[in-house]
């Protein structure tokens, strides 16, 4: 789809995403071993799940500077995603984590929610506007 007009508001939501995402992505591969004992979440899902969302970080960011619409919802759904494991890996058992290691899955899951709907909402408004 061309590019389209895109509110700032998208633009800017999609570099946080990124930097968020990036930001996350770093701090769990480095800091995975000593997360362990904490949050009673695997080093290896965390390094894997950091590995993850480095490419996810530079593709939003990449996304960013040519926003289209077809973009926006690859973001947003591939952001559901991620809500969608976080749930399930805990509601499925995959991992035991402690009390604090279930908020943290819980409260970066809170974060991309509410960072797919502003895009979501962004988008619509966009759209509606055109």
């Amino acid at each position: 789809m061309n590019a389209f007009t895109a509110p700032t508001a998208i633009r800017r939501l999609l570099i946080a995403d990124a930097l968020i995402s990036g930001v996350t992505g770093t701090a769990m591969i480095a800091l995975a071993g000593a997360a362990e004992p904490l949050l009673n979440i695997p080093s290896s899902l965390m390094r894997v799940t950091g590995v993850v969302l480095l490419p996810f970080a530079a593709m939003v960011l990449y996304f960013a500077k040519q926003v289209t619409r077809s973009r926006v919802w690859t973001v947003v759904t591939l952001n559901l995603a991620w809500v969608a494991g976080s749930v399930l890996i805990l509601v499925e058992g995959l991992i035991e984590p402690t009390a604090l290691g279930t908020a943290f899955v819980v409260f970066q899951a809170l974060v991309v929610a509410a960072l797919a709907e502003l895009q979501f909402v962004g988008l619509r408004r966009s759209l509606a506007a055109a």
